[in-house]
């Protein structure tokens, strides 16, 4: 068992945030959970779900805005030996990005260090190996301080998530067509599910070979095309397969619109941003991009796990399984 272990988390209230503690309680570690404090009602009724949630984890509450909270209200002084940081960006938007993305895990490395916390697990994503939105660059900023801080790290950059893949089962249940960008083998990606990419994120604490590594992995399914996605949905469903193309440059148009109307309307901006989001998920497949030849590469992305999405897609065209979406996903 792990008991002697002590763990401090991050995010922990997010879907990938949740499967880590249950991982970790499952493996025997002492785990606190750092979360924001109860404001209203209907979050102090969302924290009598997460005490049942986290049975057996401690919870305390404050700020990772604040460094004072964090060391006050977080660590209350006391000694943890890992510190795993599922924390991110609502939207992805630029100030919520460099606000939580970067400038929040500042804050807490900072105080991990004051607190002597040896070793740092990040979970990142993989699309930073090829930025161009501003959220990359806010995450790409702080790999690059976990890196130069001298502290034990790992930084998991994982693929695609089975939630942000299953937007579509409602319209597709409903008679309507599987959209698809172009012909819908733009991108392809190995979707991996929370508790296989948890599973992984918590084997970073005694596997040493993962210690000081930056990590792309993907589930263990081979590299799927959305328009295989759309197919195995239909079949599933026992519906003919329809599909709907969406040309990029609509995409294209959408952001160039929003982006001009941004500079006078700052709302409309955020907008321009969440759509650059949508067109990079729409054309960049979630794989290791090997920079050298210019192209992703599907045997170099490492595979864990045994959860494949079409199994997941099963699950919730049979009501076994619930969806949760993504605020990233494309749909």
């Amino acid at each position: 068992m792990n008991s002697s272990k002590r763990v401090f988390v991050i995010g922990a209230t997010g879907t990938i945030g949740r499967a880590v503690v249950r991982a970790l309680m499952h493996q025997g570690f002492d785990v606190v959970c750092f979360i924001r404090p109860p404001s209203i009602k209907k979050e102090l009724d969302q924290n009598k779900q997460r005490e049942s949630l986290f049975a057996g984890a401690s919870i305390r509450y404050g700020e990772v805005s604040d460094p004072q909270s964090i060391q006050e209200q977080g660590f209350q002084g006391e000694k943890f030996d890992v510190l795993v940081s599922c924390l991110a960006s609502r939207t992805g938007t630029p100030k919520d990005a460099w606000a939580i993305d970067h400038q929040a895990h500042l804050n807490i490395l900072e105080a991990a260090k004051s607190a002597g916390i040896a070793h740092f697990i990040l979970l990142s994503a993989i699309c930073v190996q090829k930025p161009l939105l501003a959220f990359q660059h806010a995450k790409l900023a702080f790999e690059k301080a976990l890196i130069e801080s001298r502290l034990t790290y790992s930084i998991v950059r994982p693929t695609a998530f089975f939630k942000s893949l299953s937007g579509q089962i409602g319209r597709v249940k409903n008679g309507k067509p599987f959209l698809l960008f172009g012909d819908g083998m733009l991108t392809s990606c190995k979707p991996i599910s929370d508790s296989d990419l948890a599973d992984f994120i918590v084997s970073c604490i005694h596997d040493h070979t993962k210690h000081n590594c930056i990590l792309p992995i993907g589930g263990p399914s081979a590299a799927i095309t959305p328009r295989e996605q759309g197919e195995k949905l239909f079949a599933l469903l026992g519906k003919e397969v329809r599909f709907k193309q969406v040309p990029v440059a609509l995409l294209d148009v959408i952001i160039f619109i929003l982006s001009g109307l941004g500079k006078v309307i700052p709302s409309l901006a955020d907008k321009a941003e969440l759509a650059r989001i949508g067109r990079y998920y729409a054309t960049e497949s979630m794989l290791v991009w090997d920079a050298q030849k210019g192209v992703y590469d599907a045997a170099a992305t490492p595979s864990t796990g045994d959860e494949t999405l079409f199994n997941y897609y099963a699950e919730l065209v049979a009501g076994t399984a619930e969806l949760e979406r993504g605020n990233h996903a494309v749909f």
